[in-house]
């Protein structure tokens, strides 16, 4: 590996702490105001706390933490859209930072018009995109639609040409957030092949994401942060390895803390959302999402039925479908497989959600293996820009019309 240190540092992250705050009740009278001593209850959540590391140019380097450990914190840190309370953030390079792909794109406009609105945004002047467009166009392989509005566009279209045009901004230091699981194989494959071609042109790149696999193939460095802290720093290998291991442990003992109930005879071993044949720990509403349900069943099981929960984190249940509902439990199961159930555009608002799994028998009382918070997974706007409630039953408005006969 050559030396990057004499090209300089790229980015400097100099004993940062970011906290929230997170609002209990607010008094609702004069009264419970003046008992709370004239305060507003809250607690202070420490998302980062002093952390310090610096990116070399040409360096490739991996974040990771699982859901919570302050990852996206410290990426939109990074990226200059949230400030820390303590501690600072040198950027030494021109950067695009892919967090919110397409955050930047107008619904009603072209494709073609939010080329060059967004590639404007990260700091492209005029000549320069329309002598690059051919390019950005190339690389997104939406020719035939790139005169049609992007509110018509799937989500996979939208990240294609949001990324098309970050891509193509000629950043020397490249932020990545694992958004880019949305998108088909054959798109991230031609993202991966890019991001190689600028590791061997010299530039920055700063990965965060959940995913081992791809910082030990990809990176020359691993960051592994838990809770806000600095875990462990170096070899992507030896820290990916110890990050698993003790995810690993976590989910094992957390399996014994009572977050599982059942006989045990069979058991869901590993549940799975994709989307395409991607697993993703978030998408966009309106995407199709696969739920897959890894079993093993030692010996023969009577008329096992499967189902899963979607609910809010505050509890409220979305959606509880079984295979007892569609007719689809076999009269005996035995060994290992999966069960698969496919949300085609997927309503769901934009929040995080919580998946709870159960195996019973044909009754559904008795209880093989029920799972309590198998996974947690993140939805973002996509199709609707709806924030309230849990789903959306895609409405369509019609401009007011008043007696009069005027609008």
């Amino acid at each position: 590996m050559t030396d990057h240190h004499s090209a300089g540092s790229a980015l400097t992250v100099d004993n940062v702490t970011k906290t929230f705050r997170i609002h209990h009740e607010r008094a609702s009278s004069l009264k419970q105001y003046i008992a709370a001593g004239g305060r507003n209850h809250y607690e202070e959540f420490v998302a980062l706390r002093n952390v310090s590391f610096s990116v070399d140019a040409g360096e490739a380097v991996g974040i990771i933490g699982h859901n919570g450990s302050g990852k996206s914190t410290l990426l939109k840190c990074m990226a200059q859209i949230l400030t820390p309370n303590e501690g600072h953030i040198e950027v030494h390079k021109k950067m695009a930072a892919l967090l919110e792909l397409g955050a930047g794109f107008h619904q009603e406009l072209s494709g073609r018009d939010n080329v060059f609105l967004n590639a404007s945004i990260l700091g492209m002047g005029r000549k320069e995109i329309a002598a690059r467009f051919d390019e950005i166009v190339d690389f997104s392989g939406l020719h035939e639609f790139i005169d049609t509005p992007v509110k018509t566009y799937s989500s996979g279209m939208y990240v294609r040409l949001a990324f098309a045009v970050a891509i193509n901004v000629d950043p020397e230091l490249l932020l990545i957030d694992e958004i880019l699981a949305v998108g088909d194989v054959t798109f991230q494959q031609k993202c991966m092949e890019k991001f190689v071609d600028f590791r061997t042109q010299g530039r920055t790149l700063v990965l965060v994401t959940h995913d081992g696999n791809t910082v030990r193939e990809f990176c020359d460095r691993a960051i592994w942060l838990d809770r806000g802290v600095i875990r462990r720093d170096g070899d992507p290998a030896d820290v990916v390895d110890e990050y698993t291991e003790t995810m690993l442990g976590a989910e094992a003992s957390e399996g014994a803390e009572g977050s599982r109930r059942g006989d045990g005879r069979i058991k869901i071993t590993r549940t799975e959302l994709l989307v395409g044949d991607v697993p993703v720990d978030r998408f966009r509403n309106g995407d199709d999402v696969t739920v897959r349900l890894h079993y093993e069943a030692p010996a023969p099981v009577q008329k096992p039925v499967f189902s899963i929960t979607i609910s809010s984190l505050a509890g409220a249940v979305v959606t509880e479908p079984s295979t007892r509902d569609v007719g689809m439990v076999p009269d005996t199961l035995v060994g290992s497989g999966h069960v698969d159930v496919r949300f085609d555009a997927v309503p769901l608002v934009a929040s995080r959600y919580v998946l709870h799994t159960e195996i019973t028998g044909w009754g559904r009382q008795h209880v093989y293996d029920h799972v309590q918070n198998a996974q947690t997974f993140d939805v973002i706007a996509g199709e609707t820009k709806e924030i309230h409630g849990l789903v959306t039953l895609r409405p369509t408005w019609s401009p007011p019309i008043n007696g009069t006969g005027g609008r």
